[in-house]
């Protein structure tokens, strides 16, 4: 290949987003930082929504960079997020009032609404979603509950990624890895469960035909050609989720490669051909979301760095600007096990206090109370690395094959303590990078989708030979062993 191919990501997370370039020179990617820019939720009287228009803003000045470092030269683009969240459009494609955060409280007792109407296990078993109370449909049922006017105007459902492709592009899409975590997709089916969607009373006419990860999505408007200008730049529909995408970038040849994806949320699973709707994974909460070429990403979510992030954050509130590594140092520092906390535990869902939340339920629970932040970082790297092990020790279940190493992928995996931790919890190798996995998992759609690769076994190997993965050796699994049982008890 003569000259780089150039391709963009827009890669978005809960606290953060940026756009990406990925210079591809036939054998190896090169990623090039255009754009970094805070997500902030907005608290507006009415609930907690995100700031999509700043969003937008901030994508346009990321392309505008990549028109000025590259001209003419990329190619596409591709838009990946968190999941669940989406805006409302009416029949003219205006958008029905700003999208709601996942947090927001509108959906408090909605589960319970829901079970009402449907059986807890027929939505899983429709589903094959873990249950959780963000999850769009439950944000759509408390639409409904509310008898909220903006559901009779709502003529279409566009989830962030589609929105935002939207706003690029003028054409809409609903690209099936983020339709799937809804809990509104049938993955057995292949198709929304309309059955479902009818029996809660939602409105059929917002689930529309379903887009695929490499379908182009179509050119820029005209008015964003010449504002960004980049005129010939495609817009492809990639693996929206950004787990999706992350889990697109492990870089394992394996059947069924073992992942856990590090962010504000921990994701932690196994790639599969088909899902896996059981008893059994109905009572681990295990959930099954679609990924690139009908993959399934068979998955337990856990609540990861948002406790760090969220600890991180009072106590710069408070004074104290600790960067992430002088909060690993001083966690390395503190004698191990003094107090352990269940990670999913509903009170840290929410944001605010999470140190303070932390030593409530160690003093509720008869623990030492932490009480420096090297004690309160200590008990939630130990906490996490066990609850790790706990869905790890699950996942032979439902395979031939036991996994014998852990991928870890995302920004997470730049935290060597916790991961050594990991090691240690689960007694097998970790393996830790690429960093930028969600924004490589992008790139490689693309990719695909522009002929460049055939497979996403060749994207792998891709991104195998281009970025470094560290090793984790376990050692010292007899004490961590021996905490679990302690462990396991907690979150009884």
């Amino acid at each position: 290949m003569s000259e780089k191919k150039i391709y963009l990501a827009v890669d978005l997370g809960g606290g953060s987003g940026r756009v990406l370039a990925g210079e591809f020179d036939g054998q190896r990617i090169e990623l090039h930082e255009l754009n970094r820019f805070e997500n902030r939720p907005l608290e507006l009287p009415d609930g907690r929504h995100w700031n999509v228009t700043g969003i937008y803003l901030d994508i346009l000045d990321g392309l505008k960079s990549a028109a000025k470092k590259y001209g003419k030269a990329p190619i596409s683009v591709g838009i990946d997020t968190w999941g669940v969240d989406y805006g409302l459009l009416d029949k003219d494609g205006h958008l029905l009032g700003l999208p709601f955060q996942y947090r927001d409280h509108r959906t408090d007792g909605m589960m319970e609404k829901a079970y009402s109407m449907v059986p807890k296990k027929e939505i899983y078993e429709a589903t094959g979603i873990q249950l959780m109370p963000f999850n769009s449909i439950f944000q759509l049922l408390s639409e409904v509950d509310r008898g909220s006017p903006v559901l009779d105007l709502a003529e279409n459902i566009l989830f962030t990624p589609d929105l935002l492709g939207y706003w690029l592009t003028g054409k809409k899409s609903q690209e099936r890895s983020i339709v799937s975590t809804t809990q509104l997709y049938n993955p057995n089916t292949q198709d929304w469960d309309y059955t479902l969607i009818e029996r809660l009373g939602l409105p059929k006419r917002l689930f529309n035909t379903i887009s695929d990860a490499g379908d182009t999505l179509g050119e820029l408007r005209t008015s964003l050609k010449q504002y960004t200008g980049l005129k010939k730049l495609k817009v492809i529909t990639v693996a929206g989720h950004d787990t999706a995408s992350a889990v697109a970038a492990v870089p394992s040849q394996k059947k069924t490669p073992a992942y856990l994806s590090s962010g504000t949320w921990s994701l932690m699973g196994l790639e599969l051909s088909k899902p896996i709707i059981s008893e059994q994974s109905f009572q681990d909460a295990f959930t099954n979301e679609i990924g690139i070429n009908g993959s399934v990403r068979f998955l337990k979510n856990i609540c990861g760095l948002w406790l760090i992030q969220e600890s991180r954050r009072y106590w710069l509130d408070h004074g104290h600007d600790y960067s992430y590594a002088e909060m690993a140092g001083l966690a390395s520092k503190v004698e191990p096990f003094r107090s352990l906390v269940d990670p999913d535990d509903p009170r840290f869902a929410e944001a605010g206090r999470m140190p303070e939340k932390i030593q409530e339920f160690c003093r509720e629970t008869k623990q030492q109370v932490p009480e420096t932040p090297g004690e309160t970082i200590r008990c939630i790297y130990e906490s996490l690395a066990l609850r790790y092990a706990e869905v790890w020790e699950k996942l032979p279940n439902y395979i031939d094959e036991a996994p014998d190493c852990l991928h870890i992928v995302g920004g997470g995996c730049q935290d060597k303590l916790l991961n050594q931790f990991t090691a240690n919890a689960l007694g097998t190798r970790v393996y830790a990078g690429p960093i930028e996995a969600t924004g490589l998992g992008n790139i490689i759609a693309q990719m695909m989708a522009d002929g460049v690769i055939n497979t996403l076994a060749e994207g792998r190997e891709i991104v195998a030979a281009s970025f470094p993965v560290d090793t984790y050796e376990p050692s010292d699994s007899a004490s961590w062993d021996a905490v679990k049982e302690r462990f396991a008890l907690l979150s009884v």
